[in-house]
């Protein structure tokens, strides 16, 4: 970190410090964009009149709570993907959320057991499919990317990143360990280039010849059909097709952003208020809506784009803490069959 942001991480800290203590205010550390959070955050002040105070950052929030301690100022933890969460509960940095209302609203594949952090949103990890070159129907589960057929075909970030590590994971949970080093080494070998970029990347490979499937979330289709900054994103995701796996049998891997309560949250009461509006109908809406993900809640109506796009799937209903459990051996294997080499 360099001395300036050190300046500015303190200047936060020491803002949050000074209104620590007053009891209608929320203190939120975010891995979620501004852009993302700030309409819901203003919506739940004008709704409740608690003021939420945030700090966003890519990255090092769990080891500034860790370096805290007991004299941290932060309420709430709100995370891009489910990964941050379980290594929060790891490292003993959250509370359980009691609230009946949150239970309610959240179904329990998108709760920790132990009631430590809850799913905002939802995402799958699909397979993105060229129109010109993959015929439909061709490729139907995460198994079939092990199919020496597509060998040199396959597009893919770096196996280490933490979306892979949860689709690698849910393998492991549903396939065991040993089927899932063998699909890894098997669909490493159908790699057409050495995993690099980002999910948008992957796409653009597609659109470009250099392959045919692409693994990425759901989001980034819509991100990139609705990019007017970068027209050629459009061209990106029309050049494929959305295939959801697994469709006959557990359904297509889901994910989640999510929120968990900080272990030593000086507002605990506001803290829950915020996790609760953050999954009530209102609220899922509206997240849902700006990020192209899928409310948690059911019975929200998805947003005009993905009804059009992505119409009704199958979703994996494992509990995702069954799933991000095996993040650690996720990570042993992509070493172990060089995935990322």
């Amino acid at each position: 970190m360099t001395a300036k942001k050190a300046l500015l991480a303190g200047l936060a800290l020491s803002t949050f410090g000074s209104v620590a203590q007053a009891a209608d205010e929320v203190n939120i550390y975010s891995y979620r964009q501004e852009f993302l959070i700030k309409p819901l955050l203003e919506a739940f002040t004008a709704e409740t009149g608690i003021k939420a105070n945030v700090i966003f950052s890519k990255k090092g929030l769990l080891e500034r709570l860790e370096h805290e301690g007991a004299n941290s100022p932060a309420d709430v933890l709100l995370t891009s993907d489910v990964g941050p969460l379980y290594d929060a509960v790891q490292r003993d940095l959250v509370a359980p959320i009691d609230s009946d209302i949150v239970d309610a609203n959240v179904p329990s594949q998108y709760r920790s057991k132990d009631d430590k952090w809850v799913g905002l949103t939802a995402r799958s990890r699909i397979i993105y499919a060229s129109k010109d070159r993959v015929e439909d129907g061709e490729i139907q589960t995460y198994e079939d990317l092990a199919d020496p057929k597509w060998k040199g075909r396959i597009c893919t970030r770096s196996g280490k990143h933490s979306y892979n590590l949860s689709l690698i994971g849910s393998i492991i949970e549903h396939n065991g360990e040993e089927q899932a080093e063998q699909w890894l080494s098997a669909v490493k070998d159908n790699l057409a280039r050495r995993p690099q970029g980002n999910d948008r990347a992957q796409v653009k490979a597609v659109k470009e010849g250099q392959c045919d499937l692409a693994l990425g979330n759901t989001y980034y289709y819509g991100k990139m059909l609705t990019n007017t900054k970068e027209p050629e994103q459009v061209e990106w995701a029309k050049s494929v097709n959305l295939v959801f796996p697994n469709q006959n049998d557990r359904g297509a891997h889901m994910s989640i952003s999510g929120a968990a309560l900080a272990k030593n949250a000086p507002h605990p009461d506001a803290a829950i208020k915020l996790i609760e509006f953050l999954t009530s109908e209102k609220a899922q809406k509206m997240y849902a809506e700006v990020n192209y993900e899928f409310p948690v809640r059911a019975g929200i109506e998805w947003s005009d784009l993905l009804k059009e796009h992505m119409g009704e799937f199958k979703a994996d209903e494992v509990n995702l803490g069954d799933v991000v459990k095996h993040r650690a051996d996720a990570s042993r294997l992509v070493d172990k069959v060089g995935f990322d080499n």
